[in-house]
């Protein structure tokens, strides 16, 4: 599908994003495993999240949409951890990486063994960082080349281990704790550099025995989960590409609305108003553990600056659309740390440069990142979104601010996690 995005001179409105991705796959894979039924409130439109529900649905556990005054509201009927079914059929996991990776975790533990796969682009994304560690707690697992899908999960009495990450990964941090609910004794994980932490909050939730200090996760063995009732929040990664939009085009002013303000997802708030975003908070509360929040941004005149380190690890998934903003900030924007950026949906670094090119932009790559200078003008092109979802919707944003109507390729692309992105980026744009 191609979608057709014109310039803009501003955007108006409000506007409510997808429930959030990371969240939403890790209730599903839990309330699976829970004893007891969950309802879980706004989970993700996404078709990631609902590759892990298929995944689910195909191990024997049952759910179901509903209604509910107008909230759509997700059932699990969960079994408990070891009641999982085996599969009549290899599990699909489609695009999604979270699916895969986590679902490992729980794979592991089981008296069965299963087969896991995905799409051609998932089928060149390595899991060996997965791999290492759950072979360490005691599984048996065989990949293509020795860490590409499909994965043979012959599942085993998993015992504790206590790992340390070799790089910062919440998909591999999450799937050593999934494991650890099937282990004989304590399982710990130790960050190097802290990451979002859904995972330890989803669990805690529904009852493990999990405490962290100081970027050290320590699971207790024999936790049984209990279904409960559930709120996702707005997905902050999603929220990003309206926050971008409405930063680089003056006049804007818009409000989203129960946005996921969890402190391990909000580096790129911190980020943004350190380069000069008029980004306003109207209203927080707690709910499940988590904060949610209603945003006010208008358009602002950005700095640009540097993302390396710690923050490159908390906002790497928001890359491709802050490469955007960087384009048409003052000073530009230096990304480095970004390695793990080549092996996402499509090798984003490269992805990134080939389309800012594409619009007429300057843009340097390195081996960990990009080098984009400040100050640019975007010409209307046809951009390649390679079937990455976030590549479609930043360069959609980027088109915003093009001089004439640009072609995004591949456009369906988003609907991987926010299927009404493009009516709603019409809605304020209109």
């Amino acid at each position: 599908m191609t979608e057709q995005v014109s310039p803009a001179s501003g955007l108006h409105g409000v506007v409510t994003v997808p429930g959030d991705k990371s969240i939403s796959h890790r209730y599903a894979m839990l309330a699976s495993i829970a004893q007891g039924d969950s309802r879980i409130y706004n989970y993700s439109s996404g078709a990631d999240c609902h590759s892990t529900l298929s995944c689910m649905r195909a191990l024997g556990i049952w759910h179901e949409f509903g209604d509910e005054d107008g909230r759509k509201v997700l059932t699990i009927h969960g079994k408990g951890k070891n009641h999982l079914e085996p599969a009549v059929a290899p599990l699909d996991a489609g695009n999604s990486g979270s699916t895969i990776r986590m679902l490992a975790g729980i794979l592991a533990g089981q008296r069965f063994t299963s087969q896991i796969a995905g799409d051609e682009s998932l089928a060149k994304r390595p899991m060996r960082r997965i791999m290492l560690p759950l072979a360490e707690m005691g599984a048996h697992i065989e990949a293509t080349d020795g860490q590409f899908p499909p994965l043979k999960i012959q599942g085993s009495q998993l015992h504790g281990i206590d790992y340390t990450l070799p790089v910062a990964s919440a998909q591999v941090k999450s799937c050593v704790l999934l494991a650890g609910l099937f282990a004989n004794s304590e399982t710990i994980v130790r960050e190097p550099i802290a990451t979002r932490d859904h995972t330890e909050i989803a669990l805690r939730e529904l009852g493990a025995d999990l405490k962290t200090e100081r970027k050290v996760i320590r699971l207790q063995a024999g936790a049984e989960l209990t279904g409960k009732t559930i709120v996702v929040p707005g997905d902050i990664s999603s929220a990003a590409f309206f926050i971008v939009a409405a930063l680089i085009r003056p006049g804007s002013d818009i409000i989203l609305t129960n946005i996921g303000l969890n402190p391990t997802r909000t580096a790129l708030l911190d980020l943004l108003r350190g380069m000069g975003a008029q980004i306003k908070l109207l209203h927080i509360e707690q709910v499940n553990g988590e904060l949610i929040g209603n945003l006010q941004v208008k358009g602002s005149r950005m700095r640009g600056g540097v993302v390396e380190g710690a923050t490159t690890a908390a906002v790497i998934d928001e890359i491709p659309v802050l490469a955007v903003l960087g384009a048409l900030s003052e000073d530009g924007l230096i990304m480095r740390d970004a390695e793990e950026l080549r092996v996402k949906e499509s090798d984003r670094i490269e992805t990134i440069a080939r389309n800012l090119k594409r619009m007429g932009a300057t843009v340097t790559t390195t081996s960990s990142g990009l080098e984009i200078p400040g100050r640019q003008t975007l010409r209307a092109a046809e951009i390649d979104s390679c079937g990455d979802h976030r590549i479609a919707m930043a360069f959609s944003v980027a088109a915003l601010a093009a001089n004439e109507r640009s072609a995004i390729l591949g456009a369906e692309a988003a609907s991987i996690s926010f299927p009404e992105f493009y009516t709603s980026l019409r809605s304020l744009t209109n």
